[in-house]
């Protein structure tokens, strides 16, 4: 039984015998049903932990992994990331299709695909950080297991993001959840990216620096170091399987889902979704938006590692980089969180998001210098919390906006995320795939310690130029934004209003 339901039941029983306490009775359960106490919302933090570890993890070091580990043509492993995004961007609107059609169990509508899809996403994470002992199949292999992770993990994601819209009604304990949600994401970036930096870093036979030689027996100890490494990048996957597990436990003990009380879904076909969701404005303007600016992002996570390695030079410090740039984003999740609720969200995008740009600019600008990027990665830290924080804090905004407007429509909340995912997803596996062919044409040579200086330039056009042309278009997509914090308070309370009446006519219809 959903928390707050007993309670509705216990009010009603009430109304039949004492009608003058009624008022007093009923008030403190509807109040306690909308609050959250901090184990819940922890509870509900770390379950979208195991998403930003993995995630990390991917994202940082999946395509220097397939290059210098796996050994595989830039053409190929193009192929790999692109798929692999691209299949993933198409299996949220399918799963979110899915999950909104979903019958109430026992234990929620959420919560067993969360369940039924962690021990196969566990699997198949694993075997992609295996190599295969054959090399004219391996491409099928990542493929194959990068497309079938990415499933799973869809099968996870959706229904956890939509979940934030069933765990409370009151909008502040929405917010408030989502912060919590923001500071264990990102501390599980941090964690992800500790994980398999600290264990795969220092596992290589190439010199700390471009200008040190290689050791005159450079052929067999390659050999012995790509075998280290590929064995580092095994332990580091099954530590972060074993704590995708452990999440997955804690959030089903401690989130509970709240069944609405007194609404029935309205069954929709996929097209009749899709068009429902695509033509609400709002949705339409911050997904957009966010589109362009969670793209510059990406594609920073993703050349970053080979940026710090090969462009740079700091090939020894490139994994203690990714960790202080995570570590600055972890601890100031809190601060942002305060300057939203201070100064409103939309004000903290354009700070926030904006706030990594000269710092994008600087770090190709000036020679390099390890002190800088180290000062540079603290700085740009602050700008990750934002990317990662603002667009989950704004979806919920929306998906209430769309209810004031469409009262008699429920049960499609799971839409909204899974859309949303999808073109992000989409976009950053075309960007992914496409730097990274562009390496191959600047002449990227696979395993090798050092790239031809085309392939520095590119890597400077890919982290520095083109997010940040990415970012000014976002920013500007958003400044159209039509949710400000006078019609969100606004829904709000229109929304308590219509759920105060509902759950009058629940009661009345029980007691009848």
């Amino acid at each position: 039984m959903a928390r707050g339901e007993g309670a509705e039941q216990y009010a009603a029983s009430l109304l039949s015998i004492k009608p003058i306490h009624t008022e007093v009775k009923t008030a403190k359960p509807k109040n306690q049903r909308n609050r959250l106490s901090v184990w819940n919302k922890l509870c509900y933090a770390i379950g979208g932990a195991p998403y930003q570890i993995t995630g990390s993890a991917l994202g940082f070091f999946l395509q220097i992994y397939l290059l210098d580990v796996a050994q595989l043509d830039p053409f190929h492993a193009s192929i790999i990331l692109f798929v692999g995004r691209a299949w993933d961007a198409i299996t949220d609107p399918t799963v979110g299709f899915l999950v909104s059609r979903s019958r109430w169990t026992g234990i929620g509508r959420m919560m067993p695909w969360i369940l039924c899809s962690t021990p196969f996403a566990v699997l198949t994470y694993f075997l992609i950080w295996y190599v295969p002992p054959f090399e004219h199949g391996k491409i099928v292999w990542y493929l194959i297991f990068y497309c079938l992770f990415q499933s799973m993990q869809t099968c996870f994601h959706v229904p956890y993001s939509a979940l934030t819209m069933f765990i409370t009604n009151d909008q502040t304990e929405r917010d408030s959840a989502t912060a919590y949600r923001m500071t264990v994401e990102v501390l599980g970036t941090v964690l992800g990216t500790a994980i398999q930096g600290q264990i795969v870093g220092g596992a290589t036979n190439c010199p700390a620096e471009p200008d040190e030689p290689i050791s005159s027996n450079s052929t067999n100890a390659s050999t012995v170091s790509l075998e280290e490494t590929k064995q580092a990048y095994l332990i580091a996957s099954g530590a972060i399987c074993v704590i995708y597990v452990l999440c997955a436990v804690v959030l089903f003990l401690g989130v509970k889902e709240q069944k609405e009380c007194g609404r029935k879904k309205t069954l929709l076909t996929f097209r009749q979704g899709m068009w429902l969701v695509m033509s609400h404005g709002p949705y339409v303007r911050l997904v957009i938006g966010f589109l362009f600016t969670s793209l510059a992002f990406m594609l920073l996570e993703g050349n970053f590692a080979l940026f710090i390695t090969y462009a740079l030079g700091h090939r020894k410090h490139f994994q203690n980089i990714l960790l202080v740039i995570m570590l600055s984003g972890t601890l100031t999740i809190p601060w942002w969180q305060w300057f939203l609720t201070r100064f409103g969200k939309k004000m903290a995008v354009y700070f926030g998001i904006s706030w990594a740009v000269p710092f994008m600019i600087l770090i190709i600008c000036v020679k390099s210098n390890l002190i800088l990027s180290y000062f540079v990665s603290v700085a740009a830290g602050v700008s990750v919390a934002a990317a990662f924080l603002l667009p989950w804090s704004m979806l919920p905004d929306v998906v209430d906006d769309f209810k004031v407007k469409n009262p008699d429509i429920h049960g499609h909340e799971a839409l909204f995320y899974s859309y949303y995912v999808f073109f992000v997803k989409f976009a950053s596996g075309v960007s992914l795939g496409v730097s990274t062919l562009s390496l191959k044409f600047a002449g990227y040579v696979t395993g090798s310690c050092l790239q031809p200086e085309e392939v520095s330039l590119t890597l400077k056009v890919l982290v520095s130029p083109v997010p940040v042309a990415l970012i000014a278009v976002g920013l500007l997509i958003l400044r159209t934004y039509p949710i400000d914090e006078e019609r969100r308070q606004g829904n709000r309370k229109l929304l308590q209003e219509m759920l105060d009446s509902e759950s009058e006519t629940s009661v009345l219809g029980s007691d009848v």
